[in-house]
């Protein structure tokens, strides 16, 4: 298993399977967003080992150490799971729980618990947590488990077509948006780009995967017209609210809920 360098082993991966997705196909294709773990534990080195093991399976990892890095995180992170230690120096896992569900993180969260910890396992599974691993515990069971509670949560998402990032709701059969009361009238294109945007919300988006899945074709084409069409979007969802769509410089965009 590869060591802690950070992420340059997932940099890789992702630019080769680019490279294989364009030499099959002739052009860039958009791969389906990856997993993303967020790990929360102040032991240091067990974090980054669990990070590491994850980071080996092609899984992309944040890893936090007090409640208040996490609940950051989990905003500019947007986790497919997360991974909980119980016991955390500025609050319990339960309270941090309670906060990532308030702020409206429903990742699916597996509790790291003591051995002897099993008024924890209870309550963590009282309270809504999906699964509890207790230490020691071997990598390949978290990886397993990790597994099992995200295609669980993924089999239990709505099959309706409406989505809603904060206040902005978007039905996908009627075609109606609106940023809490407002009702916002919006051109089929700027449908087409917030409804991506939704999707994906708290994954940063490329201009090139943005005119690939709105415009269909790859990035030869005129890489202007996305930022024309996300400043239309803003003058119509962020006016006079807390802003969703936000710039990541160098990036690309990203639609998020505002942290608080």
């Amino acid at each position: 298993m590869p060591g802690t360098e950070g992420t340059a082993p997932i940099e890789q991966s992702e630019r080769t399977a680019r490279t294989e997705a364009t030499q099959h196909t002739g052009r860039a294709t958009v791969a389906d967003p990856p997993v993303r773990v967020l790990v929360i534990d102040d032991e240091r080195y067990l974090a980054e080992m669990i990070a590491s093991a994850l980071r080996y399976e092609g899984w992309k990892t944040m890893v936090a150490g007090t409640a208040d890095q996490a609940l950051t995180q989990a905003r500019d992170f947007g986790p497919s799971a997360i991974v909980l230690d119980v016991m955390l120096p500025d609050t319990d896992g339960f309270a941090l729980f309670a906060a990532l569900r308030a702020k409206g993180v429903d990742a699916p969260v597996i509790f790291l618990t003591a051995r002897d910890g099993t008024e924890d396992r209870v309550r963590g599974l009282t309270i809504g947590g999906d699964d509890y691993v207790t230490k020691p515990f071997s990598l390949e069971e978290l990886i397993a488990r990790l597994r099992t509670v995200m295609r669980r949560a993924a089999a239990a998402v709505p099959r309706g077509t409406g989505l809603r990032v904060a206040d902005l709701m978007l039905d996908e059969d009627s075609r109606e948006v609106r940023r809490g009361d407002r009702l916002v009238e919006l051109t089929p294109t700027e449908f087409e780009l917030l409804r991506f945007l939704m999707r994906n919300a708290r994954t940063v988006l490329s201009k090139a995967q943005i005119l690939d899945r709105v415009w269909n074709y790859d990035f030869g084409g005129n890489a202007n017209v996305v930022e024309l069409y996300i400043s239309y979007l803003r003058r119509k969802i962020d006016v006079d609210a807390e802003p969703l769509i936000h710039t990541v410089r160098g990036v690309g965009y990203v639609l998020r809920p505002p942290l608080s």
